[in-house]
């Protein structure tokens, strides 16, 4: 089996980052260190892959963005966040959404091969996908996702402002409480069940929370979920929706079947995206464009070698209360 980065890392002693700026004639490496390497790599027989090859000869300008699917505000958002800071640093950008592709992990190490630094959003390629890369010497910066070895990652905050918001209910008499999203798919709708699960299980009430799993986060599968719940009459005292679409969704097949929000029945979302502050939506704000601007600065620290370790940031998020939960005064 041919030698890997990480054989040479191992041999030589020295992390896998610093054999990627040797196998990339990086500046910034010690003589004796970058001497140490390449006798390792000699040693091994090491050969670095097209894509390193690529990636250590490159000089395009551009950054690429990896996104599961380009629908819906909140990808919107990241992506208006992610292009003004790229711009205002003089890169363009490529944007790949991986939705409905055969061979997702190979289009995306295609295009890790075309730019200077990618930005992977979610769980659009496994962890392995992302090692590799790393290893081979590509710049990339994780969103919305956890920290993968010394790769960077930029998240907003879920687990405590999911707590909050269970809490919110729990105040407001909701007893039965629908969670809905599937956090077998997204990072953060896991943190957000887990956070509203546990609130409601430790709670002194005899609260009980149960998950519906949906295959989308889009507006038609929230208005499915609400129109089921209507027709089974089997309403909860709160839906808490994974993300704004799915609850406004929701809402809209509520107010067609007269069920009134939130005297029957509260609705909250997570985003806070313009339409739910018109809609009157209880919802968790998070910096969407500021999870994207982030993400293109630090990405530009690793393409400019201003910076070698890696950073992981997380940014605050806060619980928004309307009138889905609390009825107007008066």
């Amino acid at each position: 089996m041919p030698a890997t980065i990480r054989d040479v890392a191992r041999h030589a002693g020295v992390s896998i980052a610093t054999v990627s700026r040797v196998m990339r004639h990086s500046g910034d490496v010690r003589a004796d260190t970058r001497d140490k390497v390449m006798a390792a790599a000699t040693e091994l027989r090491y050969t670095p892959s097209q894509l390193g090859r690529q990636l250590a000869e490159r000089r395009h300008a551009a950054n690429g963005i990896v996104f599961p699917d380009l629908s819906g505000p909140y990808y919107a958002e990241v992506v208006l966040g992610y292009e003004a800071v790229a711009a205002e640093l003089g890169r363009s950008v490529l944007i790949l959404s991986t939705h409905g592709r055969a061979d997702a992990d190979g289009a995306v190490r295609e295009t890790a091969g075309r730019c200077d630094g990618l930005v992977v959003l979610g769980r659009t390629v496994s962890d392995a996908v992302v090692e590799d890369l790393a290893e081979a010497g590509a710049r990339v910066v994780l969103v919305a996702r956890p920290p993968i070895g010394q790769v960077d990652s930029v998240n907003a905050e879920n687990r405590d402002a999911a707590e909050t918001l269970a809490r919110h209910l729990l105040e407001q008499g909701c007893r039965r409480i629908a969670f809905v999203g599937d956090p077998d798919v997204s990072p953060d709708v896991n943190e957000r069940w887990r956070g509203v699960r546990d609130v409601v299980w430790d709670s002194d009430t005899n609260a009980f929370v149960q998950l519906i799993a949906v295959e989308s986060l889009h507006e038609a599968v929230g208005a499915s979920v609400a129109h089921e719940a209507v027709r089974s009459h089997e309403l909860p005292d709160a839906f808490v929706c994974a993300n704004d679409e799915l609850a406004l969704g929701l809402m809209g097949e509520l107010a067609r079947s007269g069920i009134d929000v939130p005297g029957q029945v509260k609705v909250t979302g997570w985003d806070d995206v313009m339409a739910a502050r018109y809609a009157g939506l209880t919802t968790v704000r998070q910096p969407m464009r500021q999870l994207g601007g982030t993400a293109a600065r630090l990405l530009d620290e690793q393409i400019s070698g201003s910076r070698t370790e890696p950073r992981h940031e997380l940014l605050p998020t806060e619980l928004v209360i309307r009138t889905s939960t609390t009825p107007r005064k008066g």
